[in-house]
């Protein structure tokens, strides 16, 4: 899925410091009030205004009960690459473009479990974007686009034995006001001044949208006539896009919960099951929201790059390792993660090495994230076939494993991993750096230790066992992903509080109250200088000690950990998505024989709330 219901202004999502600001798309929108035109084929006949469609029963349980494999067109119908939009920007998307890729999934992924077609931004607006709507303000195909209408497109796809989806950005847009005299489908009385607010305030994130007000009973009826001319149409998913808290705006006039609440109500009674996923780099403090009412929400900005080539690395791919270990423990079955599409089948026109081309995919694996190509499906190379094929790395995203989420501090070389149901162990290594390095994985980091196999999913093959880890040379960018099963017995630690009084604490340091936390209190305020000591932490011999930390960090922040007193080291510890919520990582500690110390400074900035570390006690 896309950010760009036009191709926009798309800005740097928060919490990367490696963020690049990518080049501004421009576009002539019309920002006056435009009369809503009808077009030439409406694909849905209009019904009297006292007929009423029955009420159906509300989403099946099985939309999203795995995240949606398939393919989108924004990826291609926004890049420069030479010859993808030969009539101007975005010109690839049209139905023979569309067809033609349904017609390669179906013969080349489908049988992996790729089956949405995904129509995104422009299908009804002409090549220099001028919008087509019908006689009731809703968006129409435009007649060189889509010359049998979106309704032949959506059969096509189906009698292949797939999914077709669609797309809309939030609110109502200018060109379809015409002056508030537009009529509602299936009202009476309603027309599109009866939908929004008085002052005409703009929404969504282009501002490309006047603000429905919800508290009027005609916006509900629009969206109603929407959503059922999808249904009619036969399309099985909506990409809403634009949604704010999000899409980098906030405030009362970009707050589009409403918007969504009613998008699912009016798909629970078009008579037609429809996916609903949210767009773009949604605000995590309304995860709740997103997950009550849609299928799924991005997390971030666009993964492509708007440059020569679909990505890049740097734009934004690698994005993705700051941002989604936030969001890890907000997805489930019914509403998932979406990290954005994998564009990792076409080799030079990608845009990425080999091994990065691989992260790429391990990352959404991981993650859960929905799978979903944006590539030309009929010239993918063997490789990228291999990367979109691997049936091992697709049941990682499509089984019940859980959301991974980092192990080790954030840093050029990173260890993620999640327990699976079967006791086994999710374990992927990325090295994020510039050059070669070696990674290790050490099983005290997943609370075990001893032997263990390791089976590599990217290449099919059982590596036999290792003894308390394992480490593996990556080259720049590059990953490898395993199951790793225990064979030896649980680690055993020695715990400590944070909140002990047996501990030391400086400059601002005080502790709180955690529900989610062991005790059910934390240390907090470490800023400006402010410490946490622990004391007395005790080993029988001297050497490197793997432990293991819980903390509380709403957002991304780094902490300085020495050990009895010598020198320290930064690390960065990953969001654990909101205040309330503790995660773990591991860190290696050097420790003597006997009694130690163990140092958490702020320094001069802002770091993690610490609820206790847990020491091997060999």
């Amino acid at each position: 899925m896309r950010s760009s219901s036009y191709p926009a202004m798309p800005g740097a999502s928060a919490g990367s410091a490696r963020r690049t600001m990518r080049a501004v798309l421009v576009l002539a929108l019309t920002a006056g009030l435009a009369t809503a035109v009808p077009a030439a084929e409406a694909a849905a006949p209009a019904q009297p205004a006292a007929q009423v469609k029955p009420t159906a029963a509300a989403q099946p349980a099985d939309v999203a009960a795995k995240p949606f494999m398939g393919w989108t067109s924004w990826s291609m119908q926004s890049s420069k690459y030479p010859g993808l939009n030969p009539d101007g920007d975005y010109s690839y998307l049209t139905e023979a473009n569309v067809l033609k890729q349904a017609d390669a999934m179906a013969s080349k992924l489908k049988p992996y479990g790729y089956e949405y077609v995904n129509i995104d931004a422009g299908w009804w607006r002409t090549n220099d974007w001028t919008p087509e709507f019908d006689a009731y303000g809703r968006q129409t195909p435009d007649p060189d686009r889509f010359p049998r209408g979106m309704k032949a497109v959506a059969d096509h796809i189906h009698d292949k034995g797939l999914k077709a989806g669609i797309y809309l950005p939030v609110g109502l847009e200018k060109e379809a006001y015409g002056e508030g005299k537009v009529p509602i489908w299936n009202t009476e009385t309603c027309t599109t001044a009866d939908i929004v607010h008085p002052d005409l305030r703009t929404t969504n994130g282009w501002d490309s949208a006047y603000k429905i007000d919800f508290s009027r009973p005609c916006a509900q009826k629009y969206i109603d006539s929407q959503a059922q001319l999808f249904a009619d149409w036969g399309y099985d998913f909506l990409k809403l896009d634009g949604v704010g808290p999000g899409s980098f705006k906030s405030g009362e006039n970009y707050d589009n919960v409403a918007d969504v609440a009613a998008w699912q109500k009016a798909i629970s009674t078009a008579g037609r099951p429809i996916h609903l996923e949210l767009s773009w780099s949604l605000d995590i403090g309304h995860a709740a929201d997103w997950k009550q009412y849609s299928n799924g929400w991005r997390i971030d900005t666009d993964v492509e790059c708007y440059c020569n080539t679909l990505v890049s690395w740097e734009n934004s791919v690698d994005d993705r390792f700051d941002d989604a270990p936030g969001w890890s423990r907000k997805a489930g079955p019914g509403g998932w993660n979406d990290l954005d599409s994998i564009n990792v089948g076409n080799g030079q026109m990608d845009g990425l090495t080999k091994a990065e081309r691989q992260s790429y995919v391990t990352l959404w694996a991981i993650s859960k994230s929905p799978l979903f190509s944006g590539d030309d499906l009929t010239r993918l190379d063997d490789y990228g076939l291999s990367l979109l094929t691997n049936r091992e790395v697709i049941a990682v995203d499509q089984g019940d494993t859980p959301v991974a989420r980092p192990v080790t501090p954030a840093g050029d070389q990173q260890v993620w991993g999640a327990k699976n149901p079967d006791g086994s162990y999710t374990v992927a290594l990325f090295n994020l750096a510039d050059s070669p390095a070696a990674v290790t994985a050490d099983w005290a980091s997943f609370g075990f230790t001893g032997r263990a196999g390791v089976r590599d999913l990217w290449n099919h093959e059982n590596l036999g066992t290792y003894q308390n880890k394992v480490t593996q040379a990556l080259p720049a960018h590059g990953s490898r992903l395993f199951t790793v099963t225990p064979a030896g017995p649980p680690l055993k630690t020695t715990g400590y509080e944070a909140e002990s009084a047996a501990n030391t604490l400086g400059g601002n340091a005080s502790v709180g109250g955690c529900d989610a936390c062991s005790g059910g209190q934390k240390v907090g305020n470490l800023y400006g200088g402010g410490t946490l000591r622990f004391n007395g932490i005790t080993v029988k011999k001297a050497g490197i000690y793997t432990v293991n930390v819980a903390y509380v960090s709403g957002d991304a922040r780094s902490v300085a950990v020495s050990a009895n007193g010598n020198g320290a080291t930064s690390l960065t510890f990953p969001s654990t998505g909101d205040w309330g919520t503790a995660e773990t990582v591991s860190v290696p500690v050097t420790l003597k024989a006997g009694a130690n110390t163990l140092t958490f400074d702020s320094g001069s900035g802002y770091a993690p709330d610490i609820d206790k570390i847990a020491v091997p006690q060999s």
